[in-house]
């Protein structure tokens, strides 16, 4: 269950991803077109190219 606190930061991707996409795929996406860290403690919410499914990723850094 992720845990969301008042100073997490939500990135949410503003194009769809391919839903086949894996974790490593996401965190290739978040490091190239984001431009950010995915080991920083954000929650990153990606969406579907289809619209019916997201995902979201984040790493627990405890």
């Amino acid at each position: 269950m992720i845990q969301i606190t008042a100073q997490m930061r939500v990135l949410v991707a503003v194009e769809p991803v391919d839903g086949r996409k894996g974790i490593d795929g996401l965190v290739r996406l978040c490091q190239e077109k984001l431009a950010e860290d995915p080991f920083s403690g954000c929650v990153f919410v990606f969406r579907s190219r289809s619209g019916t499914t997201i995902r979201l990723l984040n790493y627990d850094l405890c």
